[in-house]
């Protein structure tokens, strides 16, 4: 049984039911959030201080944080993550033909674009009742192993290295830095490193070789991507049904070109992430706690089988399990459903501590999905988006974001996620290049450039920390590069069969009565839903569940904190300071950036009465 909090039983055939005897199952009472310690401790202790993060940006939207810190004590005794900017692509969407979504949507994120642009597609295709051909599955494949290409490396050597370099660890840490020097590499035959402190002089921003080697080596892929899909980030090519693009060897062998280009420097990237991992516990166990929170983590799949997807909802059970990444919930660090229909109904939102109005009086359109599982009036096929302006209070409301949960659970999504639910479940049914063990995921690499042909394993971690993102991510770029060379070897094949159709071409028309739609799809920050609602030809509703709907979430109506807040609120101040004045914050910032929140150039921090200005972009942390 997968759902403890939702009112939700299964009878000896596995169908899903409410719980008998229950008025009104869903219901619940919303627990206030009670600062008064916080306030007293902030009004007669010095050493307790408020510490604001403003903003602490993504790429598509802006991100500040706020604490109360004792630096005394050296924790974190309050957390609050605030969505600063309300952009409103829910609302716009309303009223118009559904297949304007594929365009609008991919608006959403600035470097990931396609992803959304693809799970639209699939609710769409969903809605329409129409599947994709083998060449179009595989080529979609390849386009988001690509658009990842640009996402994680750009995230962990320009967004998250930074706060590794040797300008950030010498200023924040001076004594790791000392150890730094005398510390020798265990794979410097492999990156290149002698020491741990000159891989961390190759994280300094602007001017560090893995900081500009990041930078560059973003464009393969975009090469590659803007090849078959028109441009990036934006395609112009995803279409319900497939793609509206001609594939031809030439076009194949240049992409397969550029993902061995890639894999050669994703391949380097493991060890160095590894080096980082392993430096900074050998250091300090403590930093095994830095970012640390509940082991709950979700994810929906992605690359889709080219030859067992059809798009329907009542087959999504099924060819969900054939994905080459495996849907599921991990609660506590144990798999708890691989079943898209479970990942479905588990899912809600609530805006008690969101600048948006309730839905609660306009009715519930929908207590069950299309396979009548229930569903709450909460899931987003119910949700309406009603922005509303309210003042600030860390009791109240205090940010655009909503409170994603599943089963009434705070939990995370990324990339990460994907490994862990794709170990875990042990059903990898493409065993080509990879393997899923139960523990990890082995992955096989062919011969590159530089390098010859390895086997990596990610193994599921006993810690769960910001390290261990990060340390994730790395093998997720090697994990992805190696999804989409499978897929071009199943699109080679394709082409010698003569099938080379991208796109159905099945007529189809939009539908005029009402459907629903789900695309279950990820992206480079980990998990992502497009739900729409139609009536008449055109969108009545439309909601997106990102990656940072989980992550950036506030409290919930149960007192839950979001993902960020409970990770900061778990992690140690190891900072080496002398005066709150001096006080950084390096090490809740890495918390934070661990789930790969995606800042932009700069970041204020709020001291007090003192605002400090920092460019993440030169020093990511204020060290000059």
């Amino acid at each position: 049984m997968c759902f403890q909090n939702l009112p939700i039983d299964f009878d000896a055939q596995g169908n899903a039911r409410l719980k008998e005897g229950i008025g009104d199952p869903y219901a619940y009472q919303t627990r206030d959030l009670d600062r008064s310690k916080v306030e007293k401790l902030l009004a007669s202790n010095g050493h307790v201080k408020d510490v604001d993060f403003d903003p602490v940006t993504r790429v598509a939207g802006a991100l500040a944080f706020h604490t109360v810190v004792d630096l005394e004590h050296r924790n974190v005794l309050e957390a609050h993550s605030i969505g600063t900017l309300f952009r409103g692509y829910e609302v716009i969407l309303k009223g118009r033909d559904p297949r304007d979504a594929m365009f609008i949507s991919s608006r959403v994120c600035g470097v990931c674009g396609g992803v959304h642009s693809v799970a639209s597609s699939l609710a769409m295709e969903m809605a329409f009742g129409i599947g994709v051909p083998p060449m179009g599955g595989a080529l979609r494949n390849i386009q988001l192993a690509l658009d990842f290409q640009v996402d994680n490396p750009v995230h962990l050597y320009l967004l998250a290295g930074p706060d590794f370099s040797q300008v950030v660890v010498e200023r924040t840490n001076p004594s790791l830095w000392e150890r730094a020097k005398k510390t020798e590499t265990r794979h410097g035959d492999i990156h290149g490193f002698r020491t741990v402190a000159e891989l961390m002089t190759a994280f300094n921003p602007l001017t560090g070789k893995l900081y500009l080697e990041g930078l560059h080596m973003t464009r393969p892929p975009k090469e590659a991507y803007a090849i078959l899909y028109g441009k990036y980030p934006h395609p112009q090519t995803v279409v319900p049904g497939g793609l509206s693009t001609t594939v031809s060897l030439q076009v194949l062998n240049e992409t397969q070109l550029r993902i061995l280009r890639t894999l050669d420097y994703a391949k380097r990237g493991v060890f160095i992430w590894d080096e980082i991992t392993q430096f900074f516990y050998d250091a300090d166990p403590r930093y095994k706690e830095v970012g640390t929170r509940a082991k709950n983590l979700i994810d929906a799949g992605m690359w889709d089988d080219p030859f067992a997807y059809d798009g329907t909802y009542a087959g999504a059970p099924e060819w969900g399990e054939r994905r080459w990444a495996t849907p599921g919930v991990i609660i506590g660090g144990k798999l708890v459903t691989t079943n898209l229909h479970h990942l479905n109904m588990g899912m809600e939102e609530f805006v008690e501590h969101s600048y948006y109005e309730g839905w609660e009086d306009d009715g519930v359109p929908y207590r069950t999905d299309p396979a009548g599982n229930p569903i709450s009036p909460n899931h987003p096929w119910n949700k309406e988006t009603k922005p509303r302006s309210d003042k600030r209070s860390w009791k109240d409301r205090y940010t655009w974001s909503t409170a994603a949960r599943w089963d009434r659970r705070a939990i995370e999504a990324g990339a990460y996620a994907r490994l862990w639910t794709t170990a875990a479940a042990g059903k990898m049914p493409h065993n080509r290049f990879l393997e899923a063990t139960g523990t990890s995921v082995k992955i096989d690499t062919p011969q590159t450039a530089a390098l010859p042909a390895m086997e990596f394993e990610w193994k599921i971690p006993e810690t769960w920390n910001a390290f261990e993102r990060n340390r994730a991510r790395a093998y997720h770029i090697v994990y992805s590069l190696m999804v989409g060379y499978e897929n071009v070897q199943i699109a080679f094949d394709l082409m010698g069969q003569g099938e080379n159709k991208a796109a159905t071409m099945t007529e189809f028309r939009v539908p005029r009565d009402e459907r629903v739609g789900v695309g279950f799809w990820g992206a480079g920050r980990g998990f992502l839903t497009h739900h729409l609602v139609m009536d008449k030809g055109v969108l009545t509703n439309y909601q997106i569940v990102t990656p940072s709907t989980f992550n950036a979430s506030p409290a919930d109506p149960f007192g839950q904190p979001g993902p960020y807040e409970e990770a900061v609120m778990n992690t140690p101040i190891l900072e080496e300071f002398e005066s709150g004045e001096s006080f950084t914050g390096i090490d809740i910032f890495r918390a934070i950036r661990s789930f790969d929140p995606c800042m932009p150039c700069t970041v204020h921090v709020a001291n007090g009465r003192n605002m400090i200005i920092q460019d993440a972009t030169t020093c990511a942390c204020g060290a000059a």
